[in-house]
C-alpha cells in the first residue's frame, strides 16, 4: 500500500482526474470562459515530476499545455527548474520524436506551470517564480546576449479563506478545500490521521460534498486508511505474537506468521472504520474479507 501521509495529493489527483472537473479548475484558476464542450487530452506523465506523491497533472487544451501540481510542503525555490525538466519529456510524449528533424517548423502548445499550495506554513495569496532567478550571472541588461531561458511559475494558495474568488468559480475545488481544512480540524481535535480522514470522508458524504466522488472511489479512500493501521497494528501483532511463535516454529517463519496476523487485524480496523461509508459487500471484495467476518466484528472489541 502506498504511504498514507499524503492523503491530500491523493484525493487531488483522482478528483481532478476527470476533464470535466479540470475544465472548471482551469477556467477559475485563469478566469477564462471556455465552453464545456472544449476538448481536453490529459498528457501526464507514467513517472511523476515529484516522486514522493503523485499530484502532477498534465494537459492540453486548444492551444495551451498546462502542468498543474497540488503542492501541501514548503514550496521549493528549485520548482521552475524541475518543471523545464518535466515539460522536455511531456513535449517528447506528445510529439513524433521524428518530427522535430523535419525542416516545417512545428507548432506546439504554449506551456502553462500551475502549482496550488495547500500547506500549513504562511504564504502569500500568490507568487510567481522565475527559471532566471536561479542563474548564476544573469543580469537584465545582457538578457538577450545568447537567448533567455525563460520559465514562470503561478503558485496559488488555496488553504480555507484564501483566493475564495478562484476556489468558489470551481465546485470541486471548493469541495476539495473543505475536505482538507476539516481533515486537519479533526486532528487538530486529537484524531489520528487515519480517523481524521474517515471521519471527514463521513461529513462529506452527509452534507453532500464531494458525495459522488467519494463514493464511486471508495477503493483509494480505503487505500488511503490502509498504510497507517497496517504498519502499526502489524508492528504490535509481529512484536507480541510473532516472537512467541518463533521459539516453537523458527524465529523466521514465526515473525512472518506475526506480520499476517497483524495485516489481517488492520484489515478488520479498517472494515469498521468504513462501515458508515460503505456497504458490506464493498468493503468485502476491497479488502479480501467475507462478509461473515465483517459482520462477526461487531461482537469484538476493535483491539481485541
Amino acid at each position: 500500500m502506498s504511504v498514507n501521509r499524503e492523503y491530500k495529493s491523493t484525493v487531488f489527483a483522482t478528483l481532478f482526474h476527470d476533464t470535466d472537473r479540470l475544465l472548471t479548475l482551469y477556467n477559475a484558476l485563469t478566469d477564462s470562459d471556455l465552453p464545456e464542450d472544449t476538448p481536453i487530452e490529459i498528457a501526464t506523465l507514467d513517472d511523476v515530476l515529484f516522486t514522493d506523491r503523485r499530484n502532477d497533472i498534465a494537459f492540453v487544451l486548444e492551444d495551451r499545455l498546462v502542468i498543474l501540481i497540488e503542492h501541501q510542503s514548503t514550496i521549493s525555490e528549485n520548482m521552475p527548474l524541475r518543471f523545464l525538466i518535466y515539460l522536455a519529456r511531456v513535449y517528447e510524449k506528445l510529439i513524433d520524436s521524428k518530427a522535430v528533424y523535419m525542416r516545417k517548423r512545428l507548432r506546439i502548445p504554449k506551456p502553462d506551470f500551475i502549482v496550488l499550495y495547500n500547506g500549513n506554513g504562511p504564504f502569500p495569496d500568490t507568487k510567481t517564480l522565475k527559471l532566471s532567478d536561479a542563474y548564476m550571472e544573469y543580469q537584465e541588461a545582457n538578457a538577450g546576449l545568447g537567448g533567455l531561458l525563460e520559465l514562470e511559475v503561478r503558485v496559488v494558495n488555496i488553504n480555507l479563506g484564501r483566493n475564495e474568488d478562484i476556489v468558489k468559480r470551481c465546485e470541486a475545488l471548493q469541495g476539495y478545500v473543505y475536505f482538507v481544512s476539516k481533515v486537519r480540524s479533526h486532528q487538530a481535535a486529537g484524531y489520528g490521521l487515519a480517523d481524521a480522514v474517515t471521519q471527514t470522508v463521513r461529513d462529506c458524504i452527509n452534507i453532500g460534498v464531494l458525495e459522488d466522488f467519494f463514493k464511486l472511489h471508495a477503493s483509494e479512500v480505503i487505500n488511503m486508511l490502509t498504510a497507517e493501521w497496517n504498519i502499526d497494528i502489524a508492528r504490535e501483532v509481529w512484536t507480541e505474537e510473532g516472537r512467541e511463535e518463533g521459539r516453537e516454529e523458527g524465529l523466521e517463519e514465526g515473525m512472518e506468521k506475526g506480520m499476517e496476523k497483524g495485516m489481517e487485524k488492520a484489515k478488520l480496523e479498517i472494515a469498521r472504520n468504513l462501515r458508515d461509508i460503505l456497504d458490506i459487500q464493498t468493503i468485502a471484495q476491497r479488502l479480501g474479507l467475507t462478509a461473515a467476518e465483517i459482520a462477526e466484528m461487531d461482537n469484538a472489541e476493535p483491539n481485541g
